[in-house]
């Protein structure tokens, strides 16, 4: 028999005697009145970069997007399923978030994969080696620097991903439109996972620079 994983259900336990006690009216009113979340975060989906974790949100503060390398894929009304791109819809269009974040990561491993494909997919659909594919050139141009380190080339590329994704969500209508008018703005950032260092992205020059940490 299949046994629901006992390290999830402890997490609950914790969370509905601690947490959820102490926001119990919050979640009340999310219930009733619904979510209004000024931000949606696009970030990957490595256990590691939890965007709720690194930037120590409340319930219902943001709204987040998750997918293999943080992308972006370019606007295409195709007919066809976009995961992405119905989230981005509903986030810009429904919950009229103000910001949109897309949170970048060291060492992930959609980058990785994008620098160095493998011989074989790991499956028959090779669903990873068709969406990096988004990163092709680019991955292509960096791979080919013989002056730059296997760790540059991945931070680099990282960069890279994130500008990607933002110059992609301007080839939507409603984004493009809405930060012209100025009601909705596109931020960059890379979060190390080894120190817990967080890097934002300057919107002029696409150069990312530390947030200094405030002592306590």
């Amino acid at each position: 028999m299949d046994r629901f994983p006992r390290s999830l259900l402890n997490g609950y336990q914790e969370f509905r005697s601690n947490r959820f006690i102490n926001e119990r009216n919050r979640y009340r009113d999310l219930a009733e009145k619904g979510q209004t979340p000024e931000t949606l975060v696009i970030a990957c989906c490595d256990s590691r970069a939890a965007p709720e974790t690194i930037f120590n949100t409340i319930p219902g503060e943001i709204f987040v997007v998750r997918n293999v390398a943080n992308l972006v894929p370019p606007y295409k009304p195709d007919g066809e399923f976009h995961s992405t791109s119905a989230a981005l819809e509903f986030a810009v269009q429904s919950l009229k978030v103000k910001h949109i974040v897309v949170l970048g990561h060291g060492r992930c491993g959609g980058i990785q994969a994008a620098l160095d494909p493998a011989d074989e997919p790991l499956s028959p659909g090779d669903f990873i080696g068709k969406w990096m594919e988004l990163l092709g050139p680019a991955a292509e141009s960096i791979s080919s620097n013989e002056w730059m380190t296997s760790a540059e080339r991945q931070t680099a590329l990282e960069h890279i991903s994130i500008r990607y994704s933002i110059a992609n969500l301007r080839t939507f209508p409603c984004i493009s439109i809405l930060e012209s008018k100025e009601r909705l703005s596109l931020h960059g950032a890379w979060f190390d996972i080894s120190d817990g260092e967080l890097w934002v992205m300057n919107s002029d020059s696409g150069d990312f620079s530390r947030t200094p940490v405030e002592a306590k």
